[in-house]
């Protein structure tokens, strides 16, 4: 059974950063494409960032392009997504996604407030 579990999330200052984390069960994450999503309150959720299977190719959206990178800690079977130079407008949940089973975790809130 495939299961997706987000951690990471906190209330940061604009400027810092955070480490987000999905721990996979179920399946190997290297054996598959991985993406990040986000919801801001009142909005819709929106594609942050994906990581192809095998070589592990990344594209960003790009609201995050250069600040946000994503990868894969196969020793823990686990996707990572650092934040770095966050932005009050970063404020949002974020979900991992395993689209080949359309699998998504529960969210971790993120909160970039002064």
């Amino acid at each position: 059974q495939v299961h997706l579990v987000e951690s990471g999330g906190d209330l940061v200052q604009p400027g810092g950063s955070l480490r987000l984390s999905c721990a996979a069960s179920g399946f190997s994450i290297r054996d598959y494409s991985m993406n990040w999503y986000r919801q801001a309150p009142g909005k819709g959720r929106e594609q942050v960032a994906v990581i192809a299977d095998g070589r592990g190719g990344t594209a960003y959206a790009d609201f995050v392009q250069g600040r946000f990178t994503i990868s894969r800690d196969n020793d823990k079977n686990a996707l990572i997504l650092q934040m770095n130079r966050l932005k009050p407008e970063d404020t949002a949940v974020y979900y991992c996604n395993a689209p080949s089973f359309d699998a998504w975790g529960q969210g971790t809130e993120v909160t970039v407030s002064s």
